[in-house]
């Protein structure tokens, strides 16, 4: 008898542990969501769209833990040009010059850690990959319920995306296209 209760005491214990630290898989709702991207250049600025392919973020005991996150780099857009000249600057984006998405359609995040800040904002460290480069990058992610946002600042240079940097060429002049590129992220779930 005292057998049965101490081996249903210890089943009981195991399940309840395992409840406590279960892994909760967040699907991004792909649709739902928004990247935005601006890339500046001495004279101005461009701005578009990145569409998300796939993501996830982990949570364990409702804090993040990890997550992945694919972006269609095929779907690049421009939004703050029309005609010939968003055509024009969208193939250019999609080239080799850039991004090269013919042999590289997709960029990833993978979240290797994160940090509780409060309030919902967590401090995240990740690895980005971009036409095949894989660089650490840190940044703060707002949690919100069902969304998630953020800005991310990338170094397009550590990923092989030269094209216009006064950091590799000389004499661009007005010409230079500058090295950081911004993302702003809003994750629906």
């Amino acid at each position: 008898m005292k057998n049965r209760f101490l081996k249903g005491g210890i089943a009981i214990v195991m399940v309840l542990t395992t409840l406590a630290f279960t892994n909760t898989k967040k699907e991004v709702d792909v649709d739902a969501s928004t990247i935005k991207w601006k890339g500046e250049k001495v004279t101005g600025s461009h701005y578009g769209n990145i569409q998300l392919e796939s993501g996830h973020i982990m949570m364990e005991d409702d804090k993040i833990v990890g997550g992945e996150f694919v972006m269609d780099m095929s779907s690049i857009e421009v939004t703050d040009l029309s005609g010939e000249n968003k055509a024009k600057l969208e193939g250019h984006l999609k080239s080799d010059d850039f991004f090269g998405v013919e042999n590289h359609p997709t960029a990833k995040l993978v979240i290797t850690s994160a940090a509780s800040k409060g309030n919902g904002v967590y401090g995240i460290v990740g690895d980005l990959t971009i036409k095949n480069e894989t660089h650490p990058i840190t940044f703060d992610l707002k949690m919100n319920g069902n969304k998630a946002t953020t800005e991310v600042t990338i170094d397009r240079s550590k990923y092989n995306v030269r094209y216009g940097s006064g950091s590799f060429f000389d004499n661009l002049g007005d010409k230079t296209i500058y090295d950081n590129f911004e993302l702003e992220v809003d994750l629906k779930f």
